[in-house]
């Protein structure tokens, strides 16, 4: 892997991508504008028989209204996600503190992230585990390093060896110091503006307690056709800046590591994971971004999936096709665990699905 020109290329490809966000907007102002006048069209003989006139200011107040949807449900859901910071927002997801002194697991976790942001010159972020987590995974929370967060689940400490462990932070470390978190919330408010303005439409067509629908039934019909396709086009492009950015965090755990086999060991053995079928817990398609790697599935979510595939990976790191990693043996099932007891005594908390 050319580490420098990776990190160049996907830079120059989120840029490229961030101004193709901006143009679907635009291009969402225009189709709403012309859904909206041949809505006004079609129920203008409703009301007045005869010549066609428009509103005055009708179309500066559709673009008005329209940008005010989607940058005010980015600012509503931003201010959401940013709420209590990193921390907060990782306990909601079900992540939990460190508990260096019962565990040797999450001890040798503590020390590598703070090995690895002396590495990356970075402040030390919160470590937490995602305790009831048996799959590979992890995540990175936080608007910068003051408030960041590095999540890891159980199945990371238990099958990753130091050199994987430390691949898995840098990579993480990364997404916090390239911005990409806060990044990928912009862009998730944006989608939820979109969003706002599909159910705008909805809300003008649904029928009235009477189950009858009024003449602007027909907009609010023409509403939703222009806020579902925004919504489509805002999916795809965030998936697509999502997909470079993983490419760019990889590329900086190579850096920062000096091994391939660092993060690239982790990958394989996720692959070996998935292919076993092993239980991985869902989490809200709100910060799927954030993982190392997504845990939704199917066809539809593969369109929209915000990482690239492991096979893809894999190869953009070694430059070939690498086979997958096989698993440690299981632990010793009579050892005593502190994830088990975390495990247990927080069965009443948080799951990864956010309400």
């Amino acid at each position: 892997m050319l580490i420098f020109e990776s990190q160049r290329d996907a830079r120059g490809q989120t840029r490229r991508l961030l101004w193709l966000f901006a143009l679907t907007v635009l291009l969402l102002v225009v189709t709403v504008n012309l859904a909206l006048l041949v809505g006004w069209g079609l129920t203008w003989a409703f009301w007045k028989p005869g010549g066609f006139s428009l509103p005055r200011y009708f179309f500066e107040v559709n673009t008005g209204m329209t940008l005010l949807f989607v940058l005010g449900g980015w600012w509503v859901e931003a201010s959401r996600l940013s709420q209590g910071g990193g921390v907060a927002l990782a306990r909601q997801i079900g992540a939990r503190e460190l508990q260096p002194s019962g565990n040797i697991d999450e001890q040798r976790f503590g020390n590598i992230v703070h090995e690895m942001a002396i590495a990356s010159g970075m402040k030390p972020p919160a470590a937490m585990v995602l305790a009831r987590d048996a799959s590979i995974n992890a995540l990175a929370t936080g608007w910068d390093e003051a408030d960041a967060v590095v999540a890891v689940t159980r199945g990371a400490l238990e099958h990753l060896t130091r050199e994987e462990l430390q691949g898995l932070v840098a990579h993480e470390l990364s997404h916090i110091r390239e911005g990409d978190t806060r990044l990928n919330m912009r862009l998730v408010g944006m989608v939820f503006g979109l969003e706002m303005l599909y159910r705008l439409g909805h809300e003008l067509f649904e029928p009235d307690e009477h189950d009858r629908r009024m003449v602007l039934a027909l907009l609010g019909l023409c509403l939703m056709v222009a806020g579902w396709l925004g919504w489509v086009a805002g999916h795809a492009l965030q998936a697509a800046v999502s997909r470079q950015r993983e490419y760019l965090a990889d590329a900086r755990a190579v850096q920062w590591t000096r091994s391939r086999d660092a993060i690239g060991g982790v990958l394989r053995k996720i692959m070996t994971q998935q292919r076993e079928g092993a239980e991985r817990r869902r989490i809200g398609s709100m910060v799927q971004h954030m993982l190392l790697v997504g845990s939704e599935s199917g066809k539809v979510a593969g369109w929209f999936d915000s990482h690239p595939t492991l096979e893809q990976r894999v190869r953009r790191i070694y430059g070939r096709a690498m086979p997958a990693m096989p698993l440690p043996k299981e632990r010793d099932q009579g050892a005593p665990s502190a994830f088990r007891t975390a495990a247990t005594d927080d069965a009443g908390g948080p799951g990864w699905t956010m309400s």
